[in-house]
């Protein structure tokens, strides 16, 4: 199982598509250090076929491979871990399947005490968001910059989400995300690749040398 890095682009798939495998590995190519795969569908045999295509491209790139919301696909194709949005007992029993080193995030929204209870249930990581207007969930709650900061304490990495680009990234990198998750703003875009790699920049450049 590949190690949890330390900081970086978060990348969460966008449902069904004709060309999945190809986009999901441009966007490893272009600095993807976390890849969520998401789909809300129910034809299990795709899903659990294109999750086990996609950890074999995971493998190649030396990065790791969550689950959005089911433990058991995750188990199944051997994904490092899971990302859920629901309560800590869903927590506990991904946990209690994948085992103590998976890596388990948690949504979290705009709450810091959600955080709090997460993370000592046991959460991997916890994820903060929307922090602007998304087209993947536009009716989500706005959360705050001060957010991030706030929750330096918790000891576990904080993941931004919501309407992020390259433009207001940097905002978010700079107040302590230590991931930004982003969908349209990288399988949105006709070259996913050049899209990942802007993303992944704002980690490697400060904002005044960040390359244009």
């Amino acid at each position: 199982m590949p190690d949890f890095p330390s900081r970086g682009l978060y990348a969460i798939t966008d449902g069904p598509r004709a060309d999945l495998l190809h986009v999901v590995q441009e966007a490893l190519a272009g600095g993807t250090r976390l890849l969520q795969y998401r789909d809300l569908g129910d034809d299990h045999p795709r899903r659990h076929a294109e999750a086990r295509a996609i950890k074999q491209l995971c493998d190649e790139y030396d990065t790791p491979l969550l689950i959005n919301g089911d433990a058991a696909l995750a188990q199944a194709v051997g994904a490092a871990g899971v990302h859920l949005g629901e309560t800590a007992e869903d927590l506990a029993r991904a946990r209690e399947r994948l085992g103590p080193r998976a890596i388990v995030g948690v949504s979290c929204f705009d709450s810091l005490e959600r955080a709090k209870a997460m993370v000592a249930a046991g959460a991997s990581y916890v994820s903060f968001g929307a922090f602007f207007p998304s087209p993947t969930l536009p009716h989500a709650r706005l959360a705050r910059l001060e957010l991030l900061r706030q929750s330096a304490a918790l000891g576990v990495p904080r993941v931004a989400i919501g309407g992020i680009t390259p433009e207001n990234g940097a905002t978010l990198v700079d107040a302590g995300a230590d991931y930004l998750a982003a969908i349209s703003a990288v399988f949105g875009h006709a070259d996913v690749r050049a899209a990942a790699r802007r993303l992944s920049d704002l980690y490697r450049f400060p904002v005044s040398e960040s390359p244009r």
